[in-house]
């Protein structure tokens, strides 16, 4: 991927963030399921209206996909990869943590990773094989090699899951909360994942492991960290339970969570 090509996908993700923040207001407040639906979905259609087809004319060859909870294999070729509000339901309550993400997939495998934050002003890139980078300083994961002082997290499963799933959250909280310092459970996924990018967190797991991630397991990967399955597998865009974490508490974060 070159660097023309990430420039002008940052471009465009800037130009989607701005158009969300002139829609979000931290005294927002929703008073009802039905209204808070509404917002969701006006601030996915806003950013996504104005996305495609800024990547469209960036790259023509590659397909759009938006559909930030899907899972499984992709068919060959690229794919634009979006989550038009990462963290909606953040925004329509008035909470700062939310951002607008692209991955840019090839044949399965994420090469081009943006993710912003308008409230913030922070602006995530990795290319593959090119490093991680906020703004211009070049990303690292943390150096911790004790699970003890580390800083965790997970994200929180969407409603209709298999019960069972969420028995395995809260298992999974459980064990890990007695050995690390601290665990997070919140949302978005992509907030937590670069946040261990940048050293800020140590590790993030996740048992559904959704397309839309893909732009966050690149960052870490290109800042120096591990991403593999709970297992210890490679990390597959199509697989289920991933770890993502700095090198020096990757394997004692898989014994706790296996």
């Amino acid at each position: 991927m070159s660097q023309e090509l990430l420039a002008a996908t940052t471009a465009a993700v800037r130009d989607a963030g701005a158009r969300m923040l002139a829609r979000y207001s931290p005294a927002s407040r929703q008073p009802g399921l039905p209204e808070l639906l509404d917002s969701l979905h006006a601030n996915d259609t806003a950013v996504a209206e104005g996305l495609r087809p800024a990547l469209a004319a960036i790259r023509p060859q590659a397909r759009w996909l938006d559909d930030e909870h899907g899972s499984g294999p992709l068919p060959p070729g690229e794919w634009w990869l979006v989550d038009p509000v990462g963290g909606n339901v953040n925004a329509v309550h008035g909470m700062p943590d939310w951002n607008v993400g692209v991955s840019l997939v090839r044949d399965g495998r994420p090469v081009l990773a943006v993710l912003y934050f308008p409230v913030l002003g922070e602006m995530f890139t990795a290319r593959e094989g090119g490093g991680a980078f906020l703004g211009g300083e070049r990303l690292q994961v943390s150096a911790k090699t004790s699970l003890a002082g580390a800083l965790t997290g997970t994200g929180q499963a969407q409603p209709g899951h298999d019960p069972g799933l969420l028995e395995r959250m809260g298992t999974s909280f459980t064990a890990m909360a007695a050995v690390a310092l601290q665990v997070r459970i919140s949302v978005p996924v992509s907030h937590q994942l670069a946040q261990v990018a940048a050293g800020r967190m140590d590790l993030h797991w996740q048992f559904d492991n959704v397309r839309s991630h893909a732009s966050g397991v690149l960052l870490v990967q290109e800042a120096g960290g591990v991403v593999t399955g709970l297992d210890g597998e490679p990390w597959d865009l199509a697989g289920g339970s991933y770890l993502a974490a700095a090198p020096g508490v990757h394997a004692a974060a898989l014994d706790v969570l296996g």
